[in-house]
């Protein structure tokens, strides 16, 4: 059996690297998706289809139709939803996937610091998991794959 794994949180490091590697090396049978991991990319998305924007508002707007899409789309496709919280950034975008994977039903691994405990009480209490570190994910997908 391989499950699709969606890999929601911050893009400002390695951490979805690190997961496909050790689970490739493991030989989990996952398969990963998730965001646009080209920051630009990402960024650019809606004025490369679109066309030009007026201004940085309608750009981010634009950027965010097809950012929006591309989640909705892999998140419905997932069978389980990994969500990584780090201290260093702002995590909208985390905790938007988060409610999305609850509101649909999905299974949730929430990876988050004992720092952020008391922030993300209520999210903790409707994830499956609640992980401090994305290791502690993959085992816990490890686990369900013995």
């Amino acid at each position: 059996m391989e499950l699709i794994v969606y890999l929601a949180g911050q893009i400002h490091d390695d951490w979805r690297d690190r997961l496909r590697r050790t689970a490739r090396e493991r030989g989990l049978p996952l398969i990963f998706v998730g965001p646009q991991e080209n920051h630009d990319r990402s960024d650019a998305i809606g004025e490369i289809i679109k066309g030009e924007q007026p201004n940085a508002v309608y750009r981010d707007q634009a950027a965010s139709e097809f950012n929006n899409l591309r989640t909705r789309i892999w998140m419905q496709k997932a069978d389980v939803i990994i969500a990584l919280f780090g201290e260093k950034y702002r995590q909208w975008n985390t905790a938007m996937d988060a409610a999305l994977a609850i509101q649909s039903g999905k299974p949730l691994i929430l990876v988050r610091p004992e720092t952020l405990h008391h922030p993300l009480k209520e999210l903790a209490q409707r994830a499956q998991v609640v992980v401090e570190t994305p290791e502690q994910a993959l085992e816990a997908l490890a686990y369900v794959l013995e």
